[in-house]
């Protein structure tokens, strides 16, 4: 199985160097990159398994920027982003998993945590065993094989924890997923997210889906369900 390679963007030299030594350490490629503009450019040039990205970088874009811009990028959007926050920072947090990233890490952090986080993301952005291969009905043109989800016509932009989360409802359809069986299946029992994380995730893939947001049911104080309705009027 070839290499995983992942791209670290931290600008604290001693922080660096232990991802680095560790990742290695541990089998992975990598690269680093000391603020926001040349973790963009290695990212764009060279596609990453994965990137580990520090919230508080030099320069003028900070963390939550770059994962923006990563997001927004057809040629990265689906690479998973592990955001590196401060002990406590739970705004940046929030908004980075808003932003699409798949999770975080609070520092200070153990090498052994970090590489858990690591190895349970690249699990989870790897081939998924849901036997749903796509859907199709009105506007919405969804292909799993292809990772692509067209509104309309045009790309929805989802990232890979929307493609797993979409997936996972369409595999379903029409009957309710509890939230912790989302947190099991499109993250994994190492995670250790809430039923916030996936409230968070629905809420930026509902967005993506447009018209055919309401097409993914909230059951109250259970979880989702994907159920297509009539087409929605233009």
């Amino acid at each position: 199985m070839p290499q995983k390679n992942i791209l670290v963007v931290e600008d604290h030299p001693e922080t660096r160097d232990l991802l680095a030594y560790n990742l290695k350490a541990a089998g992975y490629l990598v690269r680093t990159a000391v603020n926001g503009q040349s973790g963009l450019e290695l990212a764009s040039r060279g596609k990453p398994d994965l990137i580990l990205l520090d919230v508080m970088l030099p320069g003028g874009m900070d963390g939550l920027e770059v994962c923006r811009k990563l997001k927004q990028d057809p040629r990265t959007r689906q690479v998973p982003v592990i955001m590196l926050t401060a002990l406590g920072d739970e705004v940046d947090r929030i908004v980075g998993l808003e932003l699409g990233a798949e999770d975080y890490v609070a520092k200070p952090f153990s090498p052994r945590e970090l590489l858990l986080r690591v190895k349970a993301v690249l699990r989870r952005a790897g081939p998924h065993e849901s036997q749903a291969e796509g859907f199709r009905e009105g506007g919405l043109e969804i292909d799993f094989e292809a990772h692509t989800v067209l509104v309309d016509g045009q790309d929805a932009g989802l990232t890979a924890t929307e493609h797993k989360i979409l997936k996972e409802l369409v595999a379903s359809r029409g009957r309710v997923l509890p939230r912790e069986r989302l947190l099991d299946t499109v993250w994994d029992t190492d995670f250790e997210g809430t039923s916030r994380t996936v409230d968070t995730h629905m809420r930026r893939l509902r967005g993506k889906l447009g018209p055919y947001a309401d097409w993914v049911e909230t059951v109250r104080g259970v979880g989702y369900r994907f159920k297509p309705v009539a087409k929605p009027e233009a």
